[in-house]
């Protein structure tokens, strides 16, 4: 939601909520192909978003956390093109389009909000793309892990200890890596004193030293940004 937002204009965005809906770990927020009608707003938990490919393989397209909104894929054609999964018990507030587009009681500056997020999108997207296509597989990690860091530190997280939501498949899945290569990533870093891992708890002690991996890819595309 937009920063430094009036009490008022925080009251007008609650109104705009349908339901808040409680999503049990595995369970979908949305299927690919259902009809769009609605935004979600994480409040709680973590949703994970993917497709299918032509012969059944899943691909990871996005994780989001509480304060990040997802659905924006169904606006062009008015159906998902891919599904939300709850990666943890969740919660996520619904906002149904129309009651945003459709509102004018003084909500302009919430409609440039959306827009921006849906300009954020298209952004990060063309930016992944590029990215995968011209990082090296530890470039790739190194970049995932500071996103996390810098979007758990703007909620007022630790920005060096990491719980990882996602399984290792998962992140491979959204990075174009293997399970092994991810795998065996996380121990490189973890001998070259970069990390400490801990299954799903990653404790990050070196983070001018991720920074270097990506080198330039840090200094101009701020990797994997969703912020």
């Amino acid at each position: 939601m937009p920063v430094g937002a009036t009490q008022d204009l925080l009251k007008k965005l609650d109104e705009l909520i349908y339901v808040r809906k409680r999503i049990k770990t595995g369970a979908t927020v949305y299927h690919n192909g259902n009809h769009f009608h609605s935004l979600y707003a994480v409040k709680s938990g973590f949703i994970k978003t993917e497709t299918l490919h032509d012969d059944g393989r899943a691909q990871i397209t996005g994780f989001y956390m509480a304060g990040e909104i997802l659905g924006f894929d169904g606006i062009a054609t008015q159906a998902h093109i891919c599904s939300a999964i709850a990666l943890e018990d969740s919660e996520v507030c619904v906002i149904p389009l129309e009651r945003v587009e459709n509102n004018d009681n003084g909500l302009h500056e919430l409609h440039h909000h959306f827009y921006k997020l849906m300009s954020r999108e298209i952004v990060r997207d063309h930016t992944i793309m590029m990215l995968l296509g011209s990082m090296q597989s530890e470039e790739r990690l190194a970049a995932f892990l500071l996103n996390l860091s810098l979007r758990f530190q703007l909620r007022g997280y630790s920005a060096n200890n990491l719980i990882l939501r996602m399984k290792r498949e998962e992140i491979g899945s959204y990075l174009g890596m293997k399970i092994e290569t991810v795998s065996r990533i996380f121990t490189k870093f973890q001998e070259q004193g970069l990390l400490e891992v801990h299954q799903k708890n990653i404790l990050i002690l070196d983070m001018q030293g991720l920074e270097k991996i990506i080198g330039q890819h840090a200094a101009n595309n701020r990797p994997f940004d969703k912020n």
